[in-house]
């Protein structure tokens, strides 16, 4: 088979999904459209920075074009459309209704809502909603209480999945039929632990527990983690290195005083870490790492860390995703790992899931995982069954992408108008990387990088795919920081935050997808041509 056959197999799902489905090489994309082209696409199109600066901005003249956005983040038009059909006909006006993935989520944001916040235009009476199996909460409607709840939704991963508002606005009349795609036909949760459970060594498949989203799967293992280790008198968590925004999120919302969040910017300074536990190791209940982080693909040492870690009682709570655990194995050295499957295990991009799996060595690990497990939210069924047709793909998925990776990064470091690039086998962690690789050539899909010169000028002219997400079939560009964190990238005392945390505002994160590496590299280098 030639390099050109693999493209074409690797892109077309090995003849379950055709080509067609997804987009020509590089074709321009217009403004918020989806990526892939399906109603289910977890990316969408920001083609120029102007978009960008648009989008976070809010300008009716950028979000107009939004047809769909990251699910965490957009609220997917399906689930809009259910919204306004039950606030139309449930007799909610002037109210805003949210559609929730269960009651239990719904709860426990009727009970956010009615805490005392800083604005006491924040505080609400929020109700539960309730019809046809789907549960939501209404609110009056103020733009201080919507954000305050769409941010515990998108921290939480409690949005209503977009395949069950679908199923249930067809059923309602609304829309005339589901989008076509195909499903695993038989047991979906047995199949997706089956691809799952070997990659966690000493586990059982029962261990393998499936989230919405990997958002969800971090909130619910944390609170769990929080929750049983406070009851120590253990209430100190430790971010190490420069995590994902709603991760961060999540550690400032559930500090229960200001010096219970620590941050420590370098992943690899072990003795600054050493040093917090000598002062307070009897007060720390536990850290929360990436391996690799995002965006900046640094990997400590996580057999040194977890050797400190549990020597003091603490706990390590590891999310592997940006290589995912196809790719590296981080289970020894954590309590409890968390993963997005929604990158990598569902690399068509057309549907959210996250994955906890507890380390059967830890602690009470089996009240633990129970724990856990009753606060996850589940998956819906379509998705879940989605999610089976396509996992077992990934190994297959992950090698062509995996080949592809280090000739873009060499590439990318010869050249002379790059200034600096990271990934998985970049010179400042490799060695700690290649102690949890599954294999030499196991380096995940993405690469970070900034440039000598403007980033508008190489961004608006370069014909990738540009939008949110990795780990996809599809090559996948953006400006992260400006997505993840634009009042940080756009105000001078964020900008110095992120250089406290070596990270560079214009910093671009290349998500390696399945088209030929050539094709790839030519496109770069027609956008850096000055």
């Amino acid at each position: 088979m030639t390099r050109n056959d693999e493209t074409r197999d690797c892109l077309a799902g090995g003849g379950s999904e055709t080509l067609d489905t997804h987009m020509p090489a590089f074709a321009p994309i217009p403004l918020g459209q989806p990526i892939p082209p399906t109603p289910h696409a977890v990316s969408c199109s920001l083609p120029t920075m102007a978009a960008v600066h648009g989008y976070e901005q809010r300008d009716p003249a950028i979000v107009r074009h939004m047809t769909s956005g990251y699910p965490r983040f957009v609220v997917h038009p399906f689930v809009q459309q259910l919204s306004e059909h039950y606030r139309a006909t449930a007799g909610l006006a002037g109210q805003f209704l949210w559609l929730t993935s269960s009651a239990r989520i719904a709860r426990e944001l009727i009970d956010l809502l009615a805490q005392p916040a800083t604005n006491p235009n924040e505080v609400a009476t929020a109700t539960a909603f309730a019809a046809d199996g789907i549960h939501g909460v209404a609110h009056p409607d103020s733009p201080e209480v919507r954000a305050r709840a769409k941010r515990f939704l998108q921290n939480s991963g409690g949005f209503l999945s977009s395949r069950a508002a679908e199923d249930r606005l067809v059923q309602l009349g609304l829309v005339a039929a589901v989008h076509p795609e195909t499903y695993y036909p038989d047991n979906a949760l047995t199949e997706v632990r089956h691809h799952l459970q070997p990659l966690f060594a000493g586990t059982v498949v029962e261990d393998i527990l499936p989230a919405t989203c990997g958002m969800n799967a971090l909130y619910a293992a944390f609170r769990t983690l929080a929750e049983r280790q406070s009851a120590q008198g253990r209430t100190v968590w430790v971010q190490l290195g420069w995590l994902y925004l709603d991760t961060i999120a999540l550690l400032k919302r559930f500090a229960l005083a200001p010096d219970d969040y620590v941050h420590l910017p370098d992943v690899f300074d072990l003795p600054a870490l050493e040093q917090l536990f000598s002062a307070q190791g009897n007060r720390i209940a536990g850290l929360i790492i990436e391996a690799p982080t995002n965006p900046l693909i640094q990997t400590p040492d996580l057999a040194a860390i977890a050797g400190l870690t549990r020597s003091h009682g603490a706990v390590t709570l590891i999310d592997c995703s940006v290589s995912s655990p196809f790719s590296v194995d981080v289970l020894p050295h954590a309590d409890v790992v968390t993963v997005s499957l929604t990158k990598y295990a569902a690399s068509e991009g057309d549907l959210m899931a996250g994955l906890v799996v507890v380390n059967p060595n830890t602690p009470q690990a089996a009240k633990v995982r129970q724990a856990i497990a009753a606060r996850l939210e589940p998956v819906y069924p379509r998705d879940l069954a989605r999610l089976a047709h396509e996992i077992g793909r990934t190994p297959e998925v992950l090698r062509f992408i995996e080949t592809s990776v280090p000739l873009i990064a060499a590439w990318l470091e010869a050249h002379p108008a790059v200034k600096r690039v990271a990934w998985a086998h970049h010179q400042a962690s490799r060695d700690n990387y290649e102690k949890i690789a599954r294999s030499p050539e196991s380096v995940g899909c993405m690469i970070s990088f900034s440039l000598h010169q403007p980033i508008a000028e190489f961004y608006d002219r370069l014909q990738l795919p540009k939008g949110p997400s990795f780990g996809m079939k599809t090559t996948l560009i953006c400006p992260f920081i400006y997505l993840a964190h634009y009042e940080l990238a756009t105000t001078e005392t964020g900008r110095a935050e992120l250089a406290a945390s070596g990270l560079d505002p214009d910093l671009l994160r290349l998500s390696v997808g399945c088209e030929p590496v050539s094709d790839i590299i030519d496109a770069l280098d027609a956008a850096l041509a000055r």
